[in-house]
């Protein structure tokens, strides 16, 4: 039995998110780097023993692209699931969000699934 971390598959240019401190009627264009990116481990223990779920994480990302903060904002209902995808997607670079042309910060929300192959 084996398992996968899987990522949004929305190619860059396509997810929206908010610049922070911004209204809620000003939306910047989202591009996240998904490809240049790990994925998140998938926990031994938590294959053996078939824990699946998706965690969701809030992630604020500042004008060059570095995860500021991660934080969950839904557990998969599995701590090993929801600290490895924490972990590793602190790590992470973003292509930040814009606003006429410049790079602004900005926040967005996360899933990564965990699934076991059968």
């Amino acid at each position: 039995m084996s398992g996968a971390a899987e990522l949004p598959g929305t190619p860059a240019g396509e997810r929206t998110g908010h610049p922070t401190g911004a209204s809620g009627d000003h939306e910047a264009l989202y591009a996240p780097a998904y490809l240049a990116n790990p994925k998140p481990p998938y926990p031994e223990r938590s294959r053996q023993l078939g824990e699946e779920g998706v965690v969701w994480l809030n992630v604020r990302v500042d004008a060059n692209g570095r995860a500021l903060s991660v934080e969950l904002a839904r557990s998969s209902g599995f701590r090993r699931l929801d600290q490895a995808a924490l972990d590793t997607v602190s790590r992470w670079r973003f292509e930040p969000a814009r606003r006429g042309g410049a790079a602004v910060a900005s926040r967005l929300s996360l899933p990564v699934r965990f699934a076991v192959e059968r």
